[in-house]
């Protein structure tokens, strides 16, 4: 490819590279392909590596002689490299040279927005702030462009193209006519909601709920039902509506609210409970065929065995329907649907039709406003015989709005669909079962005999009952409780109503068929989507999709083979009020999730749908689980047991998913609401915890220092590992150091700051880490163990980041370890050949300057360290040797609460003397006794004040020997903040020999402890050198086997013996 050249009519400047086509995929007809490949400069998106300017210098050409500057590496792979004066108005840009200064903004685009795009198409991306801001390479005014991002049009005339074979070209249009059958709210949602819902009880039970609750509370009974139902359904739509819905429905609308926790729990169940409906749909089916065959004496085997072999038959044939495609089984649930339309007909063509004599020896007499008021009140019977023993009965045949929503992925726009059809298909079933009820109860007595015979002349008065007002004496089989007839006996009422009644014999066939296609096609496909998203193990065979619609063939069979297993069982009243039970918890939950979206305010619930109420999604979250222990109490929790177990798994793998639920909104709402109300409460000495400041640099540096605080503050207080940053070209890597503590499970923030020293970093992190009343109070950092090797600048740094945190009130801690705490040399040797991006990548020395390698570090093998091991029963020192305040105390007992210290005996030394060392011992006793410590073993040190060794004094001396200063004061030469003059040891001898004193002590003690805990020395900042502060450190820790952590409190209580 050439170059490509300018329109020479524009002459306006641009701010940015824009194109006219938005990126559209082009439909290529075969017999016009060149013309469509003409048009392929203006979707430049398409290619995939790269757009780049060519480096021209304008300052020694004329801008005439710009546009024949040498093309470089032109190749595909390598990406479209255009000459800047061959784009529109670049001639005048170049001439003022601002070409290199226009950003290259893109507009507002919908695929910068969409996580996929369609077939064909590439991802467009919007330039990051990098391109935008570092577009200017050099002088040469090179401009890197990211191949996502628009050029302006160019002449297409001159471009050439790369010729495209026709086969190709034909196949690539093949593939596009293979789009996925996707449907539309009616056919997809309400129609498919409406046979779901409609059922077995609305042929077989509601006339009989109708004889014994009465017409008004059977209305009531519906209504009840229709508010779980219809406040489901808003929640379903303000759930869908508030973003792009994929396929995996009441699973995919649960876990992307609430979390993978709860939403993997209800996903399996959910699915489980729908492969097991499909049992029980087909078993209704097969015992209305085992009941024909029985009246027309053609008994397969025996009725038991009957209804297994019509039910293996029955889920077979649905599951081909279900294989040839999502279109044959909308097909069928059409068909289903007419038929059981026409059964309603001829069901109400019925009603007004004159009765026959026979007819009204079974209670049929036609509408009757006797009858009507007869059967408006109740007349409860059976043991069943209560309102809510009814509405136990009733209330399954009110679910099954979920239907249209488990087949989210194969609708055309689910937002749209999911809360129009599921809604119509609410209102248009609650129609038709206040209908049938109040119809039936006003055309059918409620006791009947069905004998001919029971006829009464008009002139008889000895009849009572509202029968005789019709000429019938029902009398005799109401008193014996024989009546085989009528609306309280006859389940068939209304095949007896009906004008034509095997249409109502079809009708059942057609609800409990359908019922169980849409719960055949439901199970997998929601369980499809739980398997991608591997929440559990051992499922993700069952999550590959085949063809088009990306069928979940191997779900299909799954399902059909739980369901012939529950059909051979051909016992289900047990299992059916579980599966019930199972239906009410996804309705509570999701109920639950559109009104913890709403109360968690999050900016992100935005849904379309606004005729919802988030009390009112609380109210229906509780009125089902309400309902969940009215229907069976014993399935309810049976139901609850399975929901936690599965959720606490999911809760224990915490898989590495992140959906934006709002549990992550709550989360950060209840953070920021008590973040907040802290900041109203004084502190108290009581509620005193060490909140810790952890210069641990990149944290997988120094995992030592991290397990120490972490042991110490994890479930107690705060800890934030701080990173100074003193390179300004290189960018941490926050996300992979937080993943790498978090795959060690510490509980940490990670805060990184850029400054030009470590000092200045160090106490800008300590001004702003932390949020109210939840900011750090104690300052950790690991002993720089090569502090005699470094310069004598960053020596001076060091100790003044111990001084800053004194200046700033904070406590200090400083662990020395007796190998060093940085293990980044050993990291980098591991790592740097597999993982290193180039060979010749220079890592700083400086510890201020060190950055992990390029591995992310979340993969790095955990370096094990002495804090994550049992200690079992060794002793942890402590060296209380000032006061504090008690954070010297107050460390060593925390770590005493983690299960790998427990067993650890505590004693605490203390400075006396010899006359009142007894007295002193009791004193402390009593004090630790009233702290509530639990130490009890207190020595006192009566000889801390003798004179040091005369070898380890030397030692001292020539610890400090490179930093004396006394030679160079002769030569009038200024004299640097790390010497030690000799009138700084003459002001200091005592310290230093009481601390190599105190040494000397510590290898006599304590070199079988598990840890020292040693009160920090404290030195005027403006008279003590730090090279001396460094060497008194040093000598403190001079061959000391055992961990050593320096604690000073900034002199404030951190322990209290009262209680208020």
């Amino acid at each position: 490819m050439e170059s490509l050249e300018c329109s020479s009519g524009s002459d306006d400047l641009s701010s940015g590279y824009t194109s006219t086509t938005d990126g559209q995929a082009l439909e290529v007809p075969e017999e016009n392909v060149q013309e469509a490949l003409n048009h392929l400069n203006q979707s430049i998106d398409g290619f995939n590596t790269g757009l780049q300017m060519i480096p021209c210098s304008t300052e020694t050409q004329e801008p005439e002689e710009i546009g024949n500057c040498r093309e470089t590496n032109n190749s595909l792979s390598a990406g479209i490299c255009l000459n800047p004066a061959n784009l529109p108005v670049c001639n005048k840009l170049i001439a003022h040279k601002q070409m290199a200064y226009n950003t290259l903004d893109a507009t507002p685009r919908h695929e910068h927005y969409v996580n996929s795009v369609a077939p064909g198409r590439l991802k467009r991306s919007r330039p990051s702030l990098d391109i935008l801001r570092n577009a200017i390479v050099d002088e040469l005014q090179m401009v890197s462009v990211n191949l996502d991002q628009d050029v302006e049009s160019c002449d297409k005339e001159k471009l050439e193209l790369p010729e495209v074979d026709d086969e190709e070209v034909t196949i690539k249009k093949k593939k596009t006519n293979l789009e996925p059958v996707r449907f539309g709210w009616i056919k997809g949602v309400m129609i498919r909601c409406m046979l779901n819902i409609w059922g077995v009880i609305l042929y077989l039970r509601l006339p009989w709920i109708t004889a014994q609750a009465g017409i008004g509370l059977t209305w009531l009974i519906i209504l009840m039902s229709v508010v779980v139902t219809s406040i489901t359904g808003l929640s379903i739509s303000a759930i869908s509506t508030n973003g792009k819905v994929k396929s995996g429905g009441t699973y995919f609308l649960i876990s992307r609210s609430l979390g993978p926790e709860l939403g993997g729990s209800i996903g399996l169940i959910f699915a489980f409970a729908n492969a097991v409906a499909v049992a029980m749909h087909t078993v209704g089916f097969s015992e209305t065929v085992r009941d024909l065959l029985i009246e027309y004496n053609a008994v397969i085997v025996d009725p038991v065995n009957d209804i297994r072999i019509i039910g293996v038959i029955t889920v077979t044939v649905l599951l081909f329907i279900s294989l040839a495609g999502m279109e044959w089984e909308a097909k069928a649930q059409i068909v289903f649907f007419f038929v059981i339309m026409i059964s309603f007909v001829s069901y109400i063509v019925g009603t007004i039709l004159p009765p026959s004599e026979e007819r009204q020896s079974k209670g049929f007499f036609s509408y009757q406003g006797s009858i009507f008021l007869e059967n408006i009140v109740p007349n409860w019977r059976g043991e069943t015989g209560t309102f809510f023993g009814m509405f136990s009965i009733f209330f399954p045949s009110a679910t099954g709005i979920l239907a249209g929503a488990n087949i989210s992925g194969d609708l055309k726009d689910p937002a749209v669909a999911i809360p129009k059809g599921t809604l119509m298909a609410i209102f248009w079933t609650t129609v038709s079962y206040l209908a049938i009820s109040a119809t039936i109860g006003s055309c059918v007595l409620r006791d009947a005999s069905g004998i001919v015979n029971d006829t009464i002349s008009l002139n008889d008065t000895d009849c009572e009952g509202l029968s005789c007002q019709f000429g019938w004496d029902f009398n005799e089989c109401q008193q014996n409780e024989t009546c085989y007839y009528g609306l309280a006996n006859h389940y068939q009422t209304m095949s007896l109503v009906s004008a034509f009644s095997p249409l109502i014999t079809a009708g059942i066939f057609a609800a409990t068929l359908s019922s169980a296609l849409a719960c055949l096609v439901s199970a997998p496909k929601v369980f499809q989507c739980l398997c991608k998203d591997r929440l559990y193990p051992f499922i993700g065979f069952f999550g590959k999709g085949f063809g088009k619609n990306n069928e979940p063939i191997r779900g299909y069979i799954l399902a059909f083979i739980i369901a012939i297993a529950f059909i051979l069982i051909a016992e289900l009243n047990t299992i059916a009020p579980i599966i019930s039970n199972f239906f009410l918890c996804s309705y509570a939950l999701i109920n639950f999730s559109c009104f913890h979206a709403s109360i968690t305010n999050s900016p992100g619930w935005r849904p379309s749908f606004r005729y919802y109420n988030k009390w009112t999604s609380l109210f229906g979250a509780v009125v089902s689980v309400v309902i969940m222990f009215l229907l069976t109490w014993w399935a309810a929790i049976i139901a609850v047991v399975i929901i936690v177990v599965l959720l606490g798994y999911v809760t224990y793998k915490k898989p590495d998913v992140n959906w934006g639920s709002s549990v992550q909104a709550g989360a950060y709402n209840m953070a920021l609401t008590y973040s907040v109300s802290l900041t109203e409460v004084q502190e108290h000495v009581k509620n005193f915890r060490p909140q810790c400041l952890v210069l641990t640099g990149p944290p997988n540096f120094r995992p030592a220092l991290v397990d120490f605080v972490s042991s110490v503050t994890k479930n107690t207080s705060l800890m934030i590992c701080g990173n100074v940053v003193t390179d300004s070209d290189k960018v941490p890597d926050s996300e992979g150091h937080l993943r790498w503590l978090n795959t060690r499970k510490v509980r940490s923030f990670y805060s990184v700051i850029q400054e030009s020293t470590l000092q200045a970093g160090a106490k800008s992190l300590m001004q702003v880490s932390g949020l109210g009343r939840l900011k750090p109070n104690t300052v950790v950092l690991g002993y720089k163990s090569n502090w005699q090797k470094i310069p004598g600048q960053c020596l001076e740094e060091y100790v003044g980041i111990i001084n800053d945190s004194f200046d700033c009130q904070y406590g200090v801690c400083v662990l020395h370890i007796k190998n060093g705490l940085d293990v980044s040399q050993q990291v980098q040797g591991q790592y740097n050949l597999a993982f290193q991006d180039s060979d010749d990548e220079v890592i700083s020395d400086t510890e201020a300057e060190k950055e992990p390698p390029t591995i992310a570090p979340e993969i790095m093998n955990q370096t094990n360290t002495e804090f994550q091991s049992s200690q079992g029963r060794k002793s942890i020192h402590i060296y209380w040797l000032y006061d504090d305040g008690g954070l010297t105390l107050l460390i060593p007992y925390l770590l005493t609460r983690r299960k790998r210290w427990s067993q650890c005996r505590v004693h605490v030394y203390i400075r006396g003397t010899q006359e009142n060392a007894e007295e002193e011992r009791k004193e402390m006793q009593l004090l630790l006794e009233k702290f509530r410590l639990g130490f009890q073993d207190v020595v006192v040190l009566t000889d801390i004040d003798q004179k040091p060794h005369p070898k380890n004094m030397q030692l001292f001396e020539d610890l400090i020997a490179p930093y004396n200063v006394d030679d160079q004061r002769g030569n009038d030469l200024e004299v640097p903040l790390w010497g030690i003059s000799e009138k700084d040891l003459l002001n200091h001898t005592a310290k230093s020999e009481r601390y190599v004193r105190i040494n000397e002590i510590l290898q006599q003690n304590s070199q079988d402890a598990a840890l020292i805990a040693i009160s920090l020395p404290i030195a005027i900042k403006s008279a003590c050198p730090s090279s001396l502060y460094m060497a008194w450190l040093e000598s403190l820790s001079r061959d000391i086997i055992p961990p050593i952590a320096f604690i000073r409190g900034n002199q404030q209580d951190t322990l209290t013996i009262y209680c208020q």
